[in-house]
């Protein structure tokens, strides 16, 4: 795996964690953000072939 793909998969995991926490603790300014944040990372892994399921490990 190369650095990029490695990066972009840390910042997914980092993202999906911190729109968890602020859904727990009702912060929904945060929440948008961070699920701001997702989309696009979501969107760049699709656009260079990262499979985002390798998160979940």
């Amino acid at each position: 795996m190369d650095a990029f793909t490695a990066g972009l998969l840390q910042r997914i995991k980092t993202t999906e964690s911190d729109l968890t926490e602020a859904r727990e603790t009702g912060d929904d300014f945060l929440a948008d953000v961070e699920q701001g944040e997702l989309d696009d990372l979501h969107r760049l892994a699709a656009e260079h072939g990262v499979k985002i399921g390798a998160t979940s490990a």
